[in-house]
C-alpha cells in the first residue's frame, strides 16, 4: 500500500483528538482566558499544518492515479501490440476487422485486415460454427492453439509449435520392453545332439543380433529360448511398419535345416515404470502364446492389443502330461462343488454341444450334479436332429436346462464350465458369468482381448481341432465309474468332425487319437452322418448366397446376400465352406443379414491367409482358417466396402 494511503487513513484519529481538544481548551478559557487564548493559538497553528498536509497528500494521489493509468494503458498496448499471443478481431462475415503486430508475422504479412478466415486457416470457421472453445490445429507449418470468444467476436492465437515437438519427442524416446521366446525351441531341440543344438542356437541369436542392430534395439539372451528386448516407441514404430519380418526370417532360415523355429514377442508400453512395463510384456507375450505363437502382441495403455504375424498353422505341441495335468486339476474342482453348470456359446454348433456333454460325462464320473445350459430357440437344424436323439435318452435330456433355470439353481459353490468360447459376450447366458464365481473355460480357439475375468483353470489349445477334442482327451484321465454311452460318444465325435471338415482341415495326430478312442466307446459314424445332414431346400438356399461370389484378389472370394433375404449363422458359414471347396479359392468370405438382422461374416481358409486377424479387425475372431464376425447398424455394403480395407489392411495395402 502506498505510504499517502497510509498516512491518510492515520489522520482520521487526529482530526477527532482536535474536536475533543477544542472542546477542552473551551472549558479552559472560561475558567482562565490567557491559557485559554494561548490553546486556541496553538491549536490553530496545528490545524494550518494538517491542512497543508491534507493538501499534499491530496497531490500526491491525484499524481500516483496519474501516474498508475499512463503505465496500465502504455503496459496494456505494449502487451496487444508486442506479446508474443496472437490476437485477432473478426466480423459477422468471418473477415479480420483486426490483428496485433505478432499474428501478422506468424502469417509473413504486414496485415491480416480484411483477410477472410478462410484464407488463414481452413479449419477456424468450422471451429467457430462448431462452437469449440479451443483447439489446436496447423497453419503454415505451425501448430497454434486458438482460444474462441464468440460473443466479442475474438480469437487469441498460442504457438504451441514447440510444446508439442517436446511432447512427440517425449513419447517416441519412451522406453518399451519385449519378450521374445522360441515357441517349439523344446520340442524341435529334443533328441538334438549338442554340436546341433550349438549349431541352431547361434544361428538364431546370429539373426535376431542383426535385426536388433538394424533397429536400434538392445538384445539380451536370458535363457534358451527367451530374450529381452529394450527400445523406445519411436523403434516400434518403425517394427510395427514392417510387420515384425522378423517373424517370417526366423521361421523361414531355420526351416531350411528342416528345424522350423517360431517366435512370438510379447511387448509392454505406455506405462512409466520397468516393473509395469516388464508385466505388461510377460501379459502380452501370454496373449500370443495363447494365439499359437508364431506372433507379436502389443498391449497398449487404454487396453486394446495389437496383434502381427500369426500366418502359419500353429504347430501341435501339447502333450498327454498336460491333459492329465488338466483332467486331474478340473476333477479337484467338480468334486469340491455342490453342482456343474456346463454352457457354450449362442446358437451352438455340433462341437459346443458335443464338448457340454462330455463335461456333463465328466461331472457324472465324479458324482456330481451336472446341467447343460440351452437356449432351444436358437439352434440349427444339425443340433436339432442330435437333441432328437437325445429326447429319447431322458437320463441325458432332463440335464439340459434353461438360462433361466441356470440362474435359478446356481449357488455360491457351484462351478461354471464355459466351452467352446472364451469371451464372456458370446456365451449363452452373460449372467451366469457374472453370477457365478468359480469358472473354468475350455476351448480350442485363439484367444482375444475380450476374455472371462479370473478363472480357476483355463485349458485353451489352439493346437486341437475342436473343443470336443480337447474334452475326450479330459474323459480318458476320469474315474471311471460311470461308462460313455453311445450317444455321449457321437456327440462328442460329431464336434471333431464338423470342426475338421471330416478331418481334413486342423486336424493333428492328436485328433485321430481322440477319434479313435471315442470310436471304440461306441460312436456312430452312421448317426453323426444323419445329424450332418440337410434337405433340399437348404442346399438351394446356400446356392443363393454363393451365386454373386467374385475373386477379390489373391485367390480370395467374396459373396454377399441381398439386404431384404435372411440367413442364419450355420447357412453362412456352410457357403464360406463351399466357395473354399473352388479352384484356385484360398480363402473365402461369405457377407450376409442374419435372422438377428446384423450382418454376419464367415470366413474361411486353406492356411496362406490368416482370417482371424482380418476378422477381429472387424471386431470378430477365430482360427487361423475358420473365423468370423457381426456387425450391427451397417447394410451389406457397407461391410463389404470394410472387409475389403480389412484384407487391403492384412496383405499390407498392395492395390490390384
Amino acid at each position: 500500500m502506498p505510504d499517502f494511503y497510509k498516512r491518510k487513513l492515520f489522520r482520521y484519529p487526529i482530526y477527532a483528538l482536535l474536536v475533543v481538544t477544542g472542546i477542552l481548551i473551551g472549558i479552559i478559557s472560561y475558567f482562565h482566558w490567557v491559557i485559554g487564548l494561548v490553546s486556541f493559538l496553538l491549536l490553530g497553528l496545528i490545524v494550518y499544518y494538517l491542512y497543508q498536509a491534507e493538501s499534499h497528500l491530496n497531490q500526491e494521489m491525484e499524481q500516483y492515479i496519474s501516474t498508475l493509468s499512463y503505465r496500465l494503458k502504455k503496459v496494456g498496448e505494449e502487451a496487444l501490440m508486442e506479446m508474443p499471443i496472437g490476437i485477432l478481431l473478426y466480423n459477422d462475415d468471418y473477415q479480420v476487422e483486426w490483428a496485433n503486430p505478432y499474428l501478422s508475422t506468424c502469417f509473413d504479412a504486414d496485415t491480416l485486415v480484411g483477410r477472410s478466415l478462410y484464407d488463414i486457416g481452413e479449419s477456424i470457421v468450422p471451429l467457430i460454427k462448431q462452437e469449440v472453445d479451443s483447439e489446436t490445429i496447423s497453419l503454415h507449418e505451425q501448430k497454434f492453439k486458438i482460444i474462441i470468444k464468440r460473443e466479442e467476436r475474438l480469437l487469441y492465437f498460442f504457438d504451441v509449435t514447440e510444446q508439442l515437438e517436446i511432447e512427440q519427442l517425449y513419447e517416441a524416446e519412451r522406453t518399451v520392453l519385449g519378450i521374445i521366446y522360441l515357441d517349439n525351441y523344446d520340442e524341435v531341440t529334443q533328441g538334438m545332439d549338442d554340436q546341433r543344438k550349438s549349431s541352431l542356437n547361434s544361428q538364431v541369436t546370429s539373426i535376431l543380433n542383426k535385426w536388433a542392430t538394424e533397429y536400434g534395439v538392445f538384445l539380451k539372451r536370458t535363457s534358451s529360448e527367451r530374450f529381452i528386448a529394450v527400445l523406445n516407441e519411436n523403434i516400434l514404430t518403425q517394427l510395427e511398419k514392417t510387420k515384425f519380418t522378423i517373424l517370417d526370417e526366423v521361421r523361414e532360415e531355420t526351416a531350411k535345416g528342416s528345424v522350423p523355429l517360431t517366435l512370438s514377442i510379447g511387448v509392454g508400453i505406455g506405462v512409466p515404470t520397468l516393473p509395469e512395463l516388464g508385466v505388461g510384456a510377460q501379459s502380452s507375450l501370454d496373449l500370443a502364446l495363447g494365439r499359437g505363437g508364431d506372433q507379436v502382441a502389443i498391449k497398449q495403455p487404454n487396453g486394446k492389443i495389437k496383434f502381427y504375424g500369426g500366418k502359419t498353422n500353429p504347430m501341435e505341441k501339447r502333450t498327454r502330461v498336460r491333459a492329465r495335468v488338466i483332467s486331474h486339476a478340473l476333477k479337484e474342482i467338480v468334486t469340491d462343488s455342490d453342482k456343474v453348470i456346463i454352457m457354450g456359446h449362442k446358437y451352438p454348433d455340433m462341437d459346443a454341444i458335443g464338448a457340454a456333454i462330455g463335461i456333463l460325462k465328466v461331472a457324472q464320473m465324479n458324482s456330481v450334479e451336472g446341467y447343460i445350459v440351452l437356449n432351444l430357440n436358437e439352434i440349427d437344424m444339425g443340433v436339432g436332429r442330435l437333441l432328437d436323439e437325445v429326447k429319447e435318452n431322458t437320463d441325458l435330456w432332463e440335464r439340459f436346462i434353461s438360462p433361466e433355470e441356470a440362474l435359478e439353481i446356481a449357488t455360491n459353490n457351484t462351478l461354471l464350465v464355459v466351452v467352446d468360447t472364451h469371451k464372456p459376450s458370446l456365451v449363452i447366458e452373460e449372467k451366469l458369468v457374472s453370477k457365478i464365481d468359480k469358472v473354468v473355460v475350455i476351448d480350442h480357439h485363439r484367444r482375444g482381448e475380450e476374455f472371462i475375468q479370473s478363472p480357476l483353470l483355463v485349458y485353451m489349445e489352439p493346437y486341437a481341432s475342436s473343443t470336443a477334442e480337447l474334452v475326450t482327451e479330459l474323459l480318458e484321465y476320469q474315474p471311471k465309474r460311470v461308462k460313455i454311452d453311445m450317444l455321449e460318444a457321437t456327440a462328442l465325435l460329431a464336434g471333431i468332425i464338423v470342426d475338421t471338415k471330416s478331418f481334413t482341415l486342423r486336424t493333428g495326430s492328436r485328433t485321430f487319437d481322440a477319434a479313435s478312442y471315442l470310436r471304440a466307446q461306441g460312436a456312430d459314424t452312421v448317426l453323426v452322418q444323419k445329424f450332418l445332414k440337410e434337405n433340399m431346400d437348404q442346399f438351394k438356399k446356400r446356392a443363393k448366397l454363393i451365386e454373386s461370389a467374385f475373386i477379390y484378389k489373391n485367390g480370395i472370394a467374396i459373396s454377399k446376400g441381398y439386404e431384404d433375404e435372411t440367413f442364419d449363422q450355420v447357412m453362412i458359414a456352410q457357403a464360406a465352406d463351399t466357395l473354399l471347396t473352388m479352384n484356385n479359392v484360398v480363402a473365402s468370405f461369405v457377407i450376409s443379414v442374419r435372422h438377428d438382422l446384423q450382418v454376419g461374416i464367415s470366413a474361411r481358409s486353406l492356411g496362406d491367409i490368416n482370417v482371424q486377424l482380418i476378422m477381429e479387425s472387424l471386431g470378430g475372431g477365430g482360427h487361423l482358417t475358420n473365423a468370423a464376425t457381426q456387425m450391427q447398424n451397417v447394410t451389406i455394403e457397407e461391410a463389404e466396402h470394410k472387409l475389403l480395407e480389412a484384407i487391403d489392411e492384412y496383405l499390407g495395402g498392395r492395390k490390384e
